[in-house]
């Protein structure tokens, strides 16, 4: 006796889903907020790549994974931002019902132009690859004298004088950095830093009638741009 395979339904592909108990409805290319294993860890974040239900009508999402830089093999580093995600090349299906809820995921530009963080409003400006641990782009733009990436949650001054000159990234410091606190750097009007403050202090001694021979002085090099 010849037997016939069954053939399984086909999937049909959805426009959206709405998540169960709320009024949010998700479409491929929103980012949400998915159930973790651990209920003491905070939500996944993904982005839905696909919507699709089987022939019982459960639903399931094709997502892409944001990695929290805690997550990836280098770990949290002192430039990470409280809400910085690395978009991953780690693709999953999951069930629609772990899906928590929706939110952002801004440019890094768009969010340090954000007025007010929202708790979900996240930023990406790396790509992460989950397999080597390696990111795109490797390399980025360095700030102050620690010569570090920008972390928007750092409160940065910038150097009236060094701005006129140097390369703009460089024209910004940390408070601590420059040896101020916090409150100190809000105060300010204006901010010279060290290099720009000596050589002003230079130019003004040159400038006055000397009273005294002049002996030879070795000029302090600037600051090499980057």
């Amino acid at each position: 006796m010849q037997l016939m395979a069954k053939t399984k339904p086909g999937k049909k592909d959805l426009d959206s889903y709405s998540i169960k108990g709320t009024n949010k409805v998700v479409k491929v290319g929103d980012c949400v907020l998915m159930r973790p294993a651990e209920s003491e860890k905070p939500p996944y974040v993904a982005r839905v790549e696909k919507i699709e239900a089987d022939h019982r009508n459960n639903v399931r999402v094709r997502v892409r994974w944001y990695y929290r830089p805690e997550e990836s093999i280098g770990g949290r580093r002192q430039f990470h931002g409280a809400k910085e995600l690395f978009l991953s090349d780690h693709y999953d299906v999951q069930s629609a019902h772990t899906i928590e809820g929706k939110c952002t995921v801004h440019s890094f530009k768009n969010y340090t132009k954000l007025e007010n963080v929202g708790a979900e409003d996240y930023f990406c400006r790396f790509e992460y690859k989950a397999a080597t641990g390696g990111f795109t782009p490797d390399r980025v733009a360095v700030y102050c004298k620690c010569e570090m990436p920008y972390n928007p949650d750092d409160l940065m001054v910038q150097c009236e004088g060094c701005k006129d000159w140097q390369w703009f990234f460089t024209s910004w410091f940390h408070p601590s950095c420059m040896g101020m606190t916090i409150e100190q750097a809000k105060k300010l009007d204006h901010f010279l830093c060290s290099d720009c403050v000596s050589e002003n202090d230079a130019k003004r001694s040159m400038n006055g009638f000397p009273t005294s021979p002049v002996s030879e002085a070795k000029a302090e090099p600037k600051r090499r741009k980057r």
